[in-house]
């Protein structure tokens, strides 16, 4: 059935494809992989989830599977998946387990587990999990079964986390909080408001139904409207697991995440916390990033797409921000995974402590025109690497010079070839870019 696990967890529609029965052989197997590898002790596991209909069901298998195996569990309830990371940390845990799926519909639900200190699980620990998914074991009985713990304190210590991170106070800006019908709800306009920010909540009043429907970072018409009727400096987009912030200015255009990261890293880089003056960011960044850093003399160290490897880059250069166009942001010094409600206060704390607007920060990167092309093909890897493919590139990247970049990347789990082009024009860009697409049909035509 391939490997389970996916660069984000387990994901897939709740009941379904994700059942309980499948969550709890899940949970069980994690606390077995991590009590063969530390046997000092029974193994805490730190529990949370979004608001979806699904967690209640998912949370209940999870916390069977966990205490069956020996666990500790410490329930958070319902917290921002960084917040959970975070608690890990904090309360000295082995595990913990984050269920949600993250930007997508209320139907989906995932598994998201993190190691000892809130990290990411690697790739080996994973596969050992999936290997001990069936088969018989020894099932601790009486006095070994695990226990379970409600940790009511798990949502002010995470504010408290987050109020304390803010270099500066947010006096004098009105923000709009969309949170997505999601797990920012209880939280992030908590956190905004201590800081001194005058808040107005958008898509806060969860109901396990109405997660990112219509709202959120991947839909914010809304919350650019609500932006311009109330006046406000800037709006703040998260997803349903608020481990994504995207922007939107007070006029309205929307803020992504290269130029929160070009935003910060400036910031970072004048109070002398960004590291060797270097960004971690991955190849699907506009190019007018690259541009912007290059201008401010901050050096941009690439990586493939996905946010494991911005955090493997971060850890092993020991570096201070990274992240994704998609809005996750990194900062070691205060998160092992991307979270949006601290990026959001980065931002705002930048904008009070210079008294300019989101949209004149922001300014400090063009944002090039971009054009992406997913073509369909019988054989990625053919599609992608022909020599009249090969030729085609070479050609519209001689056309655009430096003013324009070309990425052709096949997808790793699809038969697609992803074909990206940016240029000093929108016309530019899709010219080049259908250009180049019509050669990958070409050269590995569908069966």
């Amino acid at each position: 059935m391939g490997r389970l696990f996916g660069t984000d967890g387990v994901r897939g529609r709740a009941n379904a494809d994700l059942t309980p029965e499948l969550a709890l052989s899940v949970a069980a197997a994690a606390a077995r992989v991590l009590a063969e590898h530390d046997r000092s002790h029974p193994p805490v596991a730190v529990v949370g989830r979004d608001p979806r209909a699904s967690g209640e069901m998912l949370e209940a298998a999870v916390i069977a599977g966990l205490t069956s195996a020996g666990a500790t569990v410490d329930r958070v309830g319902v917290l921002p998946t960084p917040g959970v990371a975070y608690l890990v940390g904090e309360l000295g845990a082995d595990l913990g387990v984050m269920l949600s799926a993250s930007h997508n519909p209320m139907p989906d639900n995932g598994i998201k587990l993190f190691a000892a200190g809130g990290h990411k699980l690697p790739d080996d620990i994973e596969d050992e999990i999936e290997a001990h998914l069936e088969g018989s074991w020894d099932r601790p009985v009486g006095g070994r079964i695990g226990r379970v713990l409600d940790r009511f304190d798990g949502h002010e210590r995470y504010i408290a986390h987050l109020v304390a991170a803010a270099p500066n106070r947010l006096d004098g800006i009105t923000v709009v909080v969309d949170c997505a019908n999601g797990a920012a709800s209880a939280v992030a306009p908590e956190v905004y408001r201590r800081l001194g920010a005058s808040v107005v909540e958008f898509a806060a009043s969860p109901d396990g139904l109405n997660i990112n429907d219509n709202c959120g970072s991947t839909y914010m018409d809304g919350l650019r409207a609500a932006v311009l009727e109330h006046g406000a400096d800037l709006g703040i987009a998260h997803d349903g697991d608020a481990d994504r912030c995207l922007a939107v200015t007070a006029t309205g255009e929307d803020v992504d995440g290269d130029q929160i990261m070009a935003v910060l890293a400036v910031a970072m880089r004048d109070a002398g916390t960004l590291t060797d003056d270097t960004l971690v960011a991955t190849v699907m960044s506009n190019l007018g990033l690259r541009l912007a850093l290059k201008e401010q003399r901050i050096t941009m160290v690439e990586t493939k797409v996905g946010d494991r490897y911005v955090l493997e880059e971060l850890r092993n250069r020991k570096l201070s921000l990274g992240g994704e166009q998609s809005g996750h942001v990194v900062l070691p010094e205060f998160a092992t995974t991307g979270d949006g409600l601290l990026t959001a206060s980065l931002v705002m704390a930048r904008m009070a402590a210079t008294k300019r607007s989101l949209a004149d920060l922001a300014g400090v990167m063009n944002r090039l025109p971009q054009v992406l092309i997913n073509v369909q093909v019988a054989d990625r890897s053919a599609g992608a690497s022909a020599p009249e493919v090969l030729d085609a590139v070479k050609k519209a990247e001689a056309e655009l010079g430096g003013t324009g970049r070309v990425l052709l990347r096949p997808s790793g789990t699809e038969p697609l070839v992803r074909v990206m082009v940016e240029a000093q024009t929108q016309d530019a860009a899709r010219d080049a870019a259908e250009r180049i697409a019509g050669v990958v049909r070409a050269a590995s035509p569908r069966s």
